[in-house]
C-alpha cells in the first residue's frame, strides 16, 4: 500500500470513527427521561413530612363552584394524621389518613370538598396543605367533567364542606404502585 492510499485509510477511518462517536454519544450528552421523576398524570406529587401526596388535583365546574379534592395520600408513620388542604378565600377541609396506611380519596363515598375551586378548570390554584408543624404551600390543578373520568368526581353547587375518607390497611405494594393502582 502506498503512502496516498495510507492517508485516504486512515481520514475513512477518522470519519467513521467521529460518526460512531456522533451517534453513541448522544445518552452521555442528553440527561435520560428515565432517571427524571415527575407526575405521570393529570395531578401532582408532594411530600409533607411523613405523608405522601400522589395524583392530587381539583375536580370544579367553575372556579366559584365547590371543589373535590381527589388523589391519594400515604401515611409513613406510625401515627394517625389529618392532612388539612386550605384553598381559596378560606376554602377548607380535613382528611384523616390512620398510621401506616394509605386514603384513596377517589374511592370514598365521604368526598374532601372545598368549598370554591380558586380558579377556572384548566388552571393551577395554590393550596396549603398541613399536618402538624409541617406546612407546604403547592400548585394543584384543576380539571372539570370534560373528560369522563373526573365527571363523577364533580361535587353539585349545593355541596358543603366534608372530609371523612376512610382509610385502608398497608399492602405490599409501594405507594407509587398502589396510587398507580388507585386512579
Amino acid at each position: 500500500m502506498n503512502p496516498v492510499q495510507r492517508g485516504k485509510l486512515a481520514i475513512a477511518a477518522a470519519a467513521i470513527g467521529v460518526g460512531l462517536l456522533s451517534v453513541t454519544g448522544c445518552g452521555f450528552v442528553n440527561a435520560q427521561q428515565t432517571t427524571h421523576q415527575y407526575s405521570a398524570s393529570d395531578g401532582i406529587k408532594a411530600d409533607l413530612g411523613p405523608l405522601q401526596l400522589r395524583n392530587i388535583l381539583i375536580v370544579a365546574s367553575g372556579e366559584k363552584e365547590p371543589g373535590r379534592v381527589i388523589g391519594a395520600v400515604f401515611n409513613q408513620s406510625g401515627n394517625d394524621v389529618t392532612l388539612t388542604v386550605s384553598g381559596a378565600n378560606g376554602a377548607q377541609t380535613e382528611i384523616p389518613v390512620k398510621a401506616n396506611s394509605e386514603t384513596y380519596l377517589n374511592d370514598t363515598a365521604d368526598a374532601a370538598i372545598l368549598s370554591t375551586a380558586g380558579v377556572i378548570p384548566g388552571g393551577l390554584t395554590p393550596v396549603t396543605i398541613r399536618s402538624g408543624s409541617d406546612s407546604a404551600t403547592i400548585n394543584v390543578p384543576v380539571v372539570d367533567g370534560t373528560l369522563p373520568e373526573y365527571a363523577k368526581y364533580l361535587p353539585s353547587s349545593s355541596a358543603t364542606p366534608t372530609a371523612t375518607p376512610t382509610s385502608t390497611s398497608t399492602s405490599s405494594a409501594t405507594p407509587s404502585e398502589s396510587a398507580a393502582a388507585g386512579h
